[in-house]
């Protein structure tokens, strides 16, 4: 029966220990992404999850805590806004590129005269 105990306790402790990673983990990209924040307050804080770290993540998370969302919210509108302008800037061809593409393939026979001059429309709205 004591081998039983063992196992929860080994199980309960090792859940524990990963809850407590992800915390630390977040908690220090959160000093990080922390514009706001000064170096010697972040130094102060990693210092604090060194020496006390169970204490100072609680700490943390009571006192810094409404802020850690809206900088991971604004940090994931950032990185999509920045995606999609990557994106729009790889897609956007120039009107000229596209009318030289269309009429290549005028000139090979692909498509024909009506459906070059919507392309060359198209390209040039």
């Amino acid at each position: 029966m004591s081998n039983v105990w063992e196992i929860l306790y080994l199980v309960a402790s090792s859940f524990l220990f990963f809850a407590y990673l992800i915390i630390l983990f977040h908690i220090v990209i959160d000093l990080f992404r922390d514009p706001v924040l000064g170096g010697g307050r972040k130094a102060l804080w990693l210092v604090g999850l060194l020496f006390l770290p169970f204490l100072t993540a609680l700490l943390y998370v009571l006192i810094r805590g409404n802020g850690m969302g809206t900088r991971q919210r604004s940090a994931l509108e950032r990185a999509r806004a920045d995606t999609e302008a990557y994106i729009r800037d790889l897609a956007r061809t120039a009107p000229a590129d596209q009318i030289a593409a269309a009429k290549a393939l005028l000139d090979a026979g692909t498509i024909n005269q009506g459906e070059f001059d919507r392309l060359k429309e198209k390209a040039l709205a």
